[in-house]
Formats: structure tokens, C-alpha cells, sequence
């Protein structure tokens, strides 16, 4: 019998890439959104599409009942820092609120799938260069209302494991990159250059170049959220990293080397947050230890970033959502 798989957060980055992922590999899909479906239009009917407002708990717990899902990805969320220092409140309650009645949905419903809950490397938040890299065990430290709303999630998810038995994965990804993802600095400076390119902009604003992260493609990110569903051990916490440094700057000028035209980069203060982590670089030794490896070269995803947005600037495309907030209008 086909195996059911639930996504929230299904017309956001990682949820539109882990559809076409599990589609793939031959399971059945259904996709809980908010209002984005641009990124999941080209799955057709092959994605039951659901609409619904995970602040809603009769209503999430309907629709798991009906579902039975083998298993559940959790990725809705509000995940935006700055706009979460905007609106913190409004973070918090879609982000802990959502997680807590979607799991509690699950176990009222009385089903046993696998959960994976998707939190974020903003739950760690200030960490010194002798603490590199990050280990799962790493105390959490955010310094944004999103990062302790993540921190929130995977406690909520600690707790419905320790208490209830359920079978729950706790995911940190990192500096993930990819098509589609917007905004972020990777689409910022894609977006920039393309329009240097057409000859519409003259220069590339930037803020801080001087952060360093652990840039990890989603197509590597999705194969492992799928080995982590399959052999991941409940309760646990998983890195999803490459484990390699990269300043932004460092990112900006492979992607500068990749355009067709000579980019004029121009610092610019007001770009800068004063929230910035300084280095956030993972230890992905337990996703290895299941038989995982970064396939995909930073090279190679920032040409196809640059592609994608030489294609939909284009074509006129508006800036995407990057996640789905479960949230309706």
C-alpha cells in the first residue's frame, strides 16, 4: 500500500521542494498551505492541496483524521527575522501555537506517524568561534524573536516525545539555498545582478559580508529529510549542514564571477542588522553516520539561482513567500 505523507508549509522553499521529492520516490502527498501556490503549481493533481489555518486546532485535527498520514513534515512557519522583530507576537503565536496543534491534533487523532518538526540553526544564535562547529547538544542562544520561536517549536516537540511516546525528529537546517527561495541575500544578490544584466540597475547595494554560514542546497536538504523520516531516532536532534564556512561575501563573489555582465558592488549601512549572527557553521556527523553526504557544490547552486531568476525576472515574477505561515490572510 502507498505510504501517505502530510506537508505543512507545502507552497513554501523547502515544502515545494520535498513534495516533488517524495512524488518521486512514489509516496502520496498532501499539501496543507496558506496562500502560495505558485511553487507547487507544477505538481498538477499528483498534490492533494489542503487549505488551512494551523491557529485552528478543530480544524487541524480534521484534517490529520482524515489524512492518516504515515508521515508528517512540519515546516509552516513564520520566518522572516526582521519581520519577526516587526511583530514578534505575531511569530510566536503561528510559530508555537501552530507546532503545538498540530502535534496535539496528531495525538487526539490516536494515528503513530513519524513527525519530523523543522526548527532552524537560529535556534543556537550567538556562538563564539571555539564553539565551530555546532553540535546538536549546543545550548540555544537566539538573538531574534524568530530564533526563540524555533527554540519554542523543538521544545514543544521534546515534550510531546518525552510524554506521549510519539515518534518526533527534530530538524535544524542551516544555510539552506536553492531556486525559488525569497528573500534571502543568495535571491538578493541573483536578483541584482540579473537586473544589472538587462541593464534596468547599475550597482549591487550590500550590507554585511563578513557572516559566516554553512550553505547547504535543498535538493541535498530534502534527501535528508527523507533518510530522517525513514532512520532518523525519535527524540533526536539532527544538523542539516554541510559543515563547510562561507562568508556572504565569499558567496557574493562566486555569484559576481557568474554574471554576464561586470557588477559594480557598493556597501550600504542600512542593510546592515545589528541581530547578525557573526558565524553559524554546523556538525552534520550524525546525518552522516546514516549514510548522508552533500552531493551538490556551492558552485553549482548559485548558477541555479542565478538561472531561475535570469528566467523569472523575465517573465515579470514577483518576489515568493519563502515559507508558508499556515496562516490565512
Amino acid at each position: 500500500m502507498t505510504r501517505s505523507c502530510l506537508i505543512t508549509g507545502c507552497g513554501g522553499f523547502i515544502g515545494s521542494y520535498l513534495a516533488e521529492y517524495l512524488l518521486e520516490n512514489g509516496l502520496a502527498v498532501h499539501g496543507i498551505i496558506h496562500q502560495n501556490r505558485k511553487n507547487i503549481a507544477h505538481l498538477g493533481s499528483r498534490l492533494n492541496v489542503l487549505k488551512c489555518d494551523l491557529l485552528d486546532r478543530d480544524e487541524v485535527e480534521s484534517i490529520v483524521a482524515h489524512v492518516k498520514p504515515d508521515f508528517v513534515f512540519h515546516l509552516a512557519s513564520e520566518n522572516s527575522i526582521p519581520a519577526s522583530w516587526q511583530d514578534p507576537g505575531k511569530t510566536l503565536k503561528t510559530n508555537v501555537l501552530g507546532t503545538l496543534n498540530l502535534l496535539d491534533g496528531i495525538r487526539k487523532t490516536g494515528i503513530d506517524p513519524v513527525v519530523e518538526v523543522t526548527g532552524s540553526s537560529a535556534e543556537y544564535g550567538f556562538v563564539t568561534r571555539d564553539e565551530i562547529p555546532i553540535m546538536e547538544t549546543r545550548e540555544s542562544r537566539p538573538t531574534s524573536p524568530y530564533g526563540v520561536s524555533k527554540a519554542a517549536e523543538s521544545m514543544l516537540a521534546y515534550l510531546y516525545w518525552h510524554a506521549y511516546g510519539m515518534r518526533i525528529v527534530r530538524l535544524r537546517p542551516f544555510y539552506v539555498i536553492g531556486p525559488r527561495k525569497a528573500p534571502y541575500a543568495c535571491s538578493d544578490f541573483a536578483r541584482t545582478i540579473v537586473d544589472i544584466e538587462a541593464g534596468t540597475k547599475q550597482e549591487l547595494r550590500v550590507g554585511n559580508l563578513e557572516s559566516v554560514r554553512d550553505p547547504v542546497d535543498i535538493r541535498d536538504v530534502v534527501r535528508a529529510m527523507w533518510l530522517l523520516a525513514e532512520e532518523g531516532k525519535p527524540g533526536e536532534v539532527y544538523n542539516i549542514c554541510s559543515g563547510r564556512e562561507y562568508t556572504i561575501g565569499d558567496v557574493l563573489e562566486i555569484m559576481v564571477a557568474l554574471s554576464h555582465q561586470p557588477v559594480r558592488v557598493v556597501a550600504d549601512t542600512t542593510r546592515l542588522r545589528s541581530s547578525d549572527e557573526p558565524v553559524l557553521v554546523g556538525d552534520c556527523g550524525k546525518l552522516k553516520s546514516l549514510g548522508w553526504q552533500p552531493q551538490i557544490p556551492i558552485e553549482k547552486s548559485l548558477s541555479d539561482i542565478l538561472e531561475y531568476w535570469r528566467e523569472n525576472l523575465c517573465d515579470g515574477e514577483s518576489t515568493h513567500l519563502e515559507e508558508d505561515s499556515g496562516r490565512r490572510p
